[in-house]
């Protein structure tokens, strides 16, 4: 499938029931003619993939691998807005990413300072708020200052919530939590009999974020690489071969589009869903 973004004349409801935060679709931003906006993902996780193997296939270095992957973050997330997702997570960088050549390291980290200087009039006109998750006390001060300072700038919006995962680890994530509970069951906050999975969930670094309905990731691969672990218990995957800086608007409506066919069950029969659930 290959089509182009074709945005409706008459902007969409003003308000979705689905929207946690109250804030509905501006209407500036257009829905996209085919997609139900009844069923539209409350919120899409990416992993994004192929930066490397991109650069190779066009005979390129890694870093503009990156670089022109950092052009489809900021396709993807307008887009987005666009359509009216409320949420937005992508995984920036691994706690294993930490693994790869210095040289590589250092340039991710210029890329997300760039990134956030250049979009945060962006994120501030398109009223999107940008959220963090991942051991971020582990980037370097200066990336740290810079975003920082993007997430307070951004802290009123209300229109979506872009969450970057940085050095972020699904089971650090898990074990964080884990650690958490086990400090306040010391300190008589909180009682064995008390842990539930509603409970757990509030330790997790996602826990003013719904867990995700829709999960892409590109370039081919089928993993999900340590990403969102507790909270992808019950998303739709999406595998896509397209390589990260060649996914933009065309393949981000593919994805959801694909979304929309399928019947989410959560352990029930397809008999026991709301009739229009199916529809």
């Amino acid at each position: 499938m290959n089509k182009s973004l074709n945005f409706r004349n008459d902007g969409g409801p003003e308000n979705r029931d689905d929207d946690p935060r109250g804030g509905g679709i501006d209407s500036r931003f257009r829905m996209v003619d085919g997609i139900d906006e009844k069923r539209v993902p409350r919120h899409i996780a990416i992993i994004m993939d192929g930066n490397g193997r991109w650069a190779r296939q066009n005979a390129l270095g890694r870093i503009s691998g990156h670089r022109k992957g950092a052009e489809s973050v900021r396709v993807v997330v307008e887009a987005c807005r666009k359509i009216g997702v409320p949420y937005l997570t992508l995984f920036a960088f691994s706690v294993e990413n930490w693994m790869r050549p210095n040289t590589e390291v250092r340039a991710l980290m210029r890329l997300l300072v760039r990134y956030l200087r250049s979009e945060l009039k962006t994120m501030l006109k398109n009223d999107i708020r940008l959220k963090t998750i991942g051991n971020v006390a582990d980037l370097p001060e200066n990336v740290r200052t810079v975003l920082e300072g993007a997430v307070d700038a951004t802290k009123h919006c209300k229109g979506m919530v872009l969450n970057l995962a940085l050095s972020y680890g699904g089971r650090d994530d898990i074990v964080g939590a884990v650690k958490k509970i086990i400090k306040d069951s010391a300190a008589g906050k909180i009682k064995a009999s008390e842990i539930t999975r509603e409970s757990f969930e509030k330790y997790l670094s996602t826990r003013d974020i719904p867990d995700p309905d829709l999960l892409i990731r590109t370039s081919g691969e089928f993993r999900i690489s340590n990403f969102l672990l507790w909270q992808s218990a019950y998303t739709e995957l999406y595998f896509t071969d397209v390589f990260w800086p060649d996914f933009r608007e065309p393949q981000l409506i593919e994805a959801i589009l694909d979304y929309q066919k399928r019947e989410r069950r959560f352990g029930k029969t397809g008999e026991q869903l709301p009739k229009e659930s199916k529809e």
